[in-house]
């Protein structure tokens, strides 16, 4: 029997990947009352994303695959980078400094333990 897994996914979210891995690697593997904790009082820009993302990938396990909340725990949980916006800054001397606003596209992966 295949085991059953929920998945929440953001694409496009306006913050770099690499900011995102940061917090996404305290929670890899924990229960999610115990990473929800974690993501709630974790000062960096990417916490208020994986908590909404979070909180949404909990929510499919419930209504769309029956799976019971207190046995749900973060199997996979990555962020991948998306296109990246280019911008155009002025700089010194008439030249153009390029300004790289990065993307990226978050997946969560719940299972039942």
């Amino acid at each position: 029997m295949e085991e059953l897994q929920a998945v929440a996914t953001l694409k496009y979210a306006r913050i770099s990947s690499r900011k995102v891995k940061i917090v996404a690697d305290l929670i890899r593997g924990k229960k999610v009352d115990e990473a929800l904790a974690i993501v709630k009082f974790t000062p960096k820009a990417s916490s208020e994303i994986i908590e909404k993302l979070l909180k949404s990938a909990i929510a499919n396990a419930e209504n769309n695959h029956d799976m019971k909340h207190e046995n749900l725990y973060i199997s996979e949980i990555y962020a991948n980078q998306g296109p990246t916006l280019k911008r155009i800054r002025p700089a010194a001397k008439g030249s153009a400094v390029r300004i790289r606003k990065r993307t990226s596209h978050i997946t969560i992966v719940l299972k039942e333990a």
